[in-house]
């Protein structure tokens, strides 16, 4: 008995039907009266942990849904009372699109796991660890979870030996965990064995699988990277799972049941979790928000490598430019342009920049006679270092004699908190405004204004009442 107890491996589930499959599947667009009401089931299940935050939700939660997302974290830490809230960041673009100076990136993560994160998912786009170091020291500093995440992505120098090298660095570094975050569905089952347990050679760290269903293989990923020795896998309840976002939790928790692996998961709680989400699911159909596209197979990923995401936002520019006909030009350009840009993942924002400049290619008729502004900074080292050299003539047509920067980009990025703060001190209504308008400025101060206008309807009403109550 003693024997068969001790060979029992639990697995430990990371749900995200609050962050990545909504962000998947439907834009982002889940508002947090929508989360609120399930919380206290979803508490009750066991998770390892709930990713709610991070990624798109905090553009998104301003933008478009005109929510302050630090109240979204403070209400959903209220709820949470025995699960660990997760986020994802990216490295030294926090959750935004540029790289920004340590003191903003450090005191991001003190208000992250002050108003209740914690554990820190954080990755870079092109894999350069110097881009997480700073945020990799401020979750130790808080005595948060600090997890780094390697963009899995394929192409000859992304070898077993360069995993297991970056897996050991990465614990040298002072992280606690380390996650695989396949963003485009390229890991296939059997790859995924050799994978994971090279990254078991090369680290005692525990090990998190995270994939995406659009080429249809994750679920066997999974199962083979459990069996492999994968620690944590990432699930979605399932009406918003599958398609683009991850495989669903209900079925993982069956497929390892009576195994060694069995995640002790309460499948009737999961039931009513499910009930509670597929109305949303449903009436997200009705209103169009969710395209039955993005929940289907998307074989196309496997064969050319490229995210579902990026190969929407590609049929989108051809159809803008009425070059519908040029799409599978544009798709042969994409890995040359990846291969000029130093194999770079493909995620945001690579993947958007990559994609962007192979449709410019194709159109111009000539290669790199039009180079965008992001791929010039990429080619300047704006954004960190590559895993190959760039491609030395596409760099001298891009940047002219521009001298690359070869240091930790941020190093070049002077304090930029006390400016922040300034520029925005008329709206400040919390410390963590100053974030909120570091990272995106017009669409803070857009919110920013809302919440006022919203605040003096509100207090007219009550004055419109006490009036009534009491005439004078």
């Amino acid at each position: 008995m003693a024997e068969k107890e001790k060979a029992k491996k639990p697995l430990k589930i990371t749900e995200t039907v609050l962050r990545d499959a909504h962000q998947s599947l439907i834009a982002t667009r889940m508002t947090t009266e929508q989360m609120l009401p399930i919380i206290d089931k979803m508490d009750k299940v066991g998770y390892h942990s709930v990713e709610c935050w991070g990624g798109a939700t905090f553009d998104a939660s301003l933008r478009f849904l005109k929510e302050d997302p630090w109240m979204r974290l403070r209400k959903l830490r209220d709820g949470f009372k025995n699960t660990k809230l997760q986020m994802l960041f990216r490295g030294q673009n926090i959750l935004g699109y540029n790289h920004y100076s340590d003191d903003v990136v450090e005191y991001f993560v003190q208000k992250s796991i002050a108003n209740g994160i914690d554990i820190i998912r954080i990755f870079d786009c092109f894999n350069d660890l110097r881009n997480l170091q700073t945020a990799v020291k401020a979750a130790n500093k808080e005595k948060g979870h600090a997890q780094i995440a390697l963009s899995y992505t394929l192409g000859d120098a992304y070898t077993l030996d360069y995993w297991k090298e970056t897996a050991r660095r990465i614990e040298e570094m002072g992280a606690d965990s380390i996650c695989i975050k396949d963003m485009a569905g390229l890991l296939v089952p059997y790859e995924a064995t050799r994978l994971v347990e090279a990254l078991k050679a090369g680290t005692k760290l525990p090990i998190q699988m995270h994939t995406h269903y659009t080429s249809g293989v994750a679920s066997m990923t999974y199962l083979k990277s459990v069996e492999a020795g994968a620690d944590v896998i990432d699930t979605a309840m399932s009406p918003f799972s599958m398609g683009t976002s991850q495989p669903a939790t209900e079925v993982m928790v069956e497929t390892f049941k009576g195994t060694k692996y069995d995640t002790g998961l309460d499948q009737n709680l999961l039931a009513e979790i499910a009930d509670y989400f597929r109305p949303m699911q449903e009436e997200a159909l009705k209103s169009g928000l969710l395209n039955p596209k993005v929940m289907g197979v998307n074989i196309k990923t496997l064969l050319y490598q490229v995210p579902g995401g990026m190969l929407s936002n590609l049929v989108s520019q051809l159809k803008d430019a009425k070059a519908e006909d040029k799409y599978y030009q544009v798709l042969e350009e994409i890995p040359k342009v990846r291969t000029d840009f130093g194999e770079p993942p493909l995620v945001t924002p690579s993947s958007q920049i990559v994609g962007t400049q192979a449709v410019l290619n194709v159109l111009q008729g000539e290669r790199y006679k039009m180079v965008t502004k992001e791929s010039k900074k990429v080619l300047a080292g704006e954004f960190g270092q590559t895993i190959k050299p760039f491609n030395a003539e596409v760099q001298k047509k891009a940047i002219g004699d521009v001298k690359p920067i070869t240091c930790r980009p941020a190093d070049l990025i002077e304090p930029q908190l006390d400016k922040f703060r300034k520029e925005c001190a008329e709206w400040m209504e919390q410390e963590e405004d100053v974030l909120s308008y570091a990272l995106f400025p017009q669409v803070a101060t857009d919110f920013f204004k809302y919440r006022a206008a919203q605040k003096t309807k509100v207090d007219s009403a009550v004055a419109d009442k006490e009036n009534k109550a009491y005439p004078v």
